[in-house]
C-alpha cells in the first residue's frame, strides 16, 4: 500500500471516529432533554424538543466540544468591555465546571457541565460574568448585577405575569424576563457587554485562513524551486483545481482582466471549500458549522459586492441609472432605474442565501438522522435495532453526498462571483469599438 493511500486510509479512520463522537454528543443531549421533560412532569418521547438538541450542535460556542466527552471542552479565551468600560479577558472554563450526580435509585455516578458565575475583582469592585441560558441573551456572556429584595420581588411578579400571558419564553427553572437574566434561582439585572471572544467559530476561521495559506505557499514554494515540473501528490491535485478555476471559470468570462481579479475569486473557492471540508469532521480542528453561519456567508457575499461595484466601469453604472430601454420605462418614472438598483443588492443576497441553506440543510439532515436512532430507541429494541441501521445507512450516505456538495457550492459561489464580477466589466460599443482600432494599428505596425 502506497504512502498517499495509507494516509487517506487514516483520514476515514479519523472521520469515523469522530462520527460516532459525535453520536455519544447527540445521545447525551436527548437524554439531559428527556430528564428536563420528565421533571416537568412531560413525555419526553411526545415532547422533546429535538430542534433545541440540533442547533446546540450548529451553533456557536465558547469552548470547542471534545469528542466522545460531552462535558469537557477545550478552552477559548474570553474578552469583554465590562459595563463601566473595562477589559476582561479570562478562560472560557472559568464560566462552567463538571459536577458529579449520583442517581438516588440505581447508584450510578453522572458528570454534567453546569454554568456558573465568574467573578473578578479588580479595584475593590466585583465583577460578575456568566453564560446566560434564561435570557434574552441566551448562550452569550453577560454581565450581572444583584437586585435588592425589592426589585428582584418586582421581576419576579413581572415574570409570573409574562408567564401567565404566555408571551414569553417559559421555562422550568424561570422565565425570560427582558433585561435580565435568570440563574441558579435568582435573578439578576445583566449588561450585554462588547464581546470580541475567540469562539469556536472564530477558531475555526483562523485555521481555515491558516490551511488556505499554506497549501498555497506550498504550490507557490514548489514552483520556484522546480520551474514549469508538475506537482504529485497532494500538490499536483491542488494545482489541478487552481487552473480549473482559472481556466474553465475566471479567464473564460473575465479574459484579459483575469489576472486582475483571479487571486480574490481564488481565494473565495479555496477558502471556501476548506470551511465546508472542516466541518464534516467531528473531531477538532473540525466540526464548526462555518459555512452553514449565515454571518460568515454574508461577509463572503458582501465582499464580492465590494469587488463588483468599486472596480465598475462607466458602462455599468450606465446600464443601471440610464438603461437602454424605450424612454417611458426610465422617464418620468424611474422604473428600469429601480428595478437595476434593486438587482444590484439581490445579486450579492442570492450569493449568502443559497451557500447559506444549502451547507445549513446538510448538517441538519445528518444530525436529524443521528437523531433518529435514539427517538425511536423509547419505543422498543426491534425499533432501535431497525432504525440503527436505516439511520446510519441514511447518515453515510448524506456525508458522502456532502463532500460533492461542499466542492459544488465552492464552486458555485465562485462561478457567480465571476460572472457578476463580468458584467460589471463590461465595455459599452465605443469602447469596443476604440480597442479593436487600436488593437488594428498596432499589427499593422508590426
Amino acid at each position: 500500500m502506497s504512502k498517499f493511500s495509507i494516509k487517506i486510509v487514516a483520514l476515514l479512520v479519523l472521520f469515523a471516529l469522530g462520527q460516532f463522537g459525535a453520536f455519544a454528543d447527540i445521545k447525551d443531549d436527548i437524554n439531559k432533554e428527556r430528564k428536563v421533560l420528565m421533571e416537568e412532569g412531560n413525555e419526553a418521547e411526545e415532547s422533546m424538543d429535538v430542534k433545541e438538541v440540533i442547533f446546540h450542535h450548529l451553533g456557536d460556542g465558547y469552548g470547542w466540544e471534545v469528542p466522545f466527552s460531552h462535558v469537557y471542552r477545550i478552552p477559548l479565551p474570553v474578552i469583554v468591555r465590562a459595563e463601566d468600560g473595562k477589559w476582561f479577558c479570562f478562560s472560557s472554563g472559568d464560566l462552567t465546571e463538571v459536577t458529579v450526580i449520583e442517581d438516588m435509585k440505581t447508584g450510578k455516578k453522572k458528570k454534567e457541565l453546569n454554568p456558573v458565575i465568574h467573578e473578578i475583582e479588580r479595584d475593590g469592585k466585583t465583577y460578575r460574568f456568566a453564560i446566560a441560558h434564561v435570557s434574552s441573551h441566551k448562550n452569550k456572556v453577560v454581565e450581572m448585577f444583584p437586585l435588592s429584595a425589592s426589585e428582584e420581588a418586582s421581576v419576579k411578579a413581572e415574570a409570573a405575569k409574562i408567564a401567565a400571558s404566555e408571551k414569553g419564553d417559559s421555562h422550568s427553572h424561570g422565565t425570560v424576563v427582558d433585561g435580565y437574566v435568570f440563574f441558579d434561582g435568582k435573578y439578576y439585572r445583566e449588561y450585554k457587554p462588547w464581546d470580541f471572544s475567540i469562539t469556536k467559530n472564530v477558531l475555526a476561521l483562523i485555521i481555515a485562513a491558516v490551511l488556505v495559506t499554506w497549501m498555497v505557499m506550498g504550490i507557490v514554494r514548489y514552483q520556484r524551486k522546480n520551474g514549469m515540473k508538475a506537482a504529485r501528490k497532494g500538490l499536483g491535485f491542488l494545482e489541478m483545481l487552481v487552473e480549473f478555476i482559472y481556466n474553465g471559470v475566471i479567464k473564460s468570462a473575465l479574459g484579459s482582466k483575469a489576472p486582475k481579479f483571479a487571486p480574490y475569486l481564488l481565494t473565495c473557492f479555496f477558502f471556501i471549500l476548506t470551511m465546508n471540508l472542516l466541518g464534516l469532521i467531528v473531531i477538532f480542528p473540525g466540526g464548526a458549522n462555518l459555512t452553514g453561519n449565515i454571518a460568515i456567508t454574508l461577509v463572503l457575499a458582501v465582499m464580492t459586492f465590494i469587488v463588483t461595484n468599486i472596480r465598475g466601469k462607466k458602462h455599468y453604472w450606465k446600464e443601471i441609472f440610464w438603461p437602454d430601454v424605450p424612454m417611458f420605462l426610465k422617464c418620468p418614472l424611474p422604473i428600469m432605474q429601480v428595478i437595476e438598483i434593486f438587482g444590484v443588492f439581490t445579486k450579492p443576497a442570492a450569493l449568502c442565501v443559497r451557500l447559506f441553506a444549502n451547507m445549513m440543510g446538510g448538517h441538519i439532515i445528518v444530525i436529524t438522522l443521528v437523531s433518529l436512532i435514539f427517538i425511536f430507541s423509547a419505543f422498543g429494541a426491534a425499533a432501535a435495532g431497525g432504525s440503527v441501521v436505516i439511520s446510519v445507512l441514511f447518515t453515510v450516505f448524506m456525508l458522502l453526498l456532502d463532500v460533492l456538495v461542499s466542492f459544488i457550492q465552492a464552486y458555485v459561489f465562485t462561478l457567480l462571483s465571476t460572472l457578476f464580477i463580468a458584467m460589471s466589466q463590461e465595455e459599452g460599443h465605443e469602447e469596443h469599438a476604440h480597442a479593436e482600432t487600436e488593437a488594428t494599428a498596432t499589427e499593422a505596425k508590426a
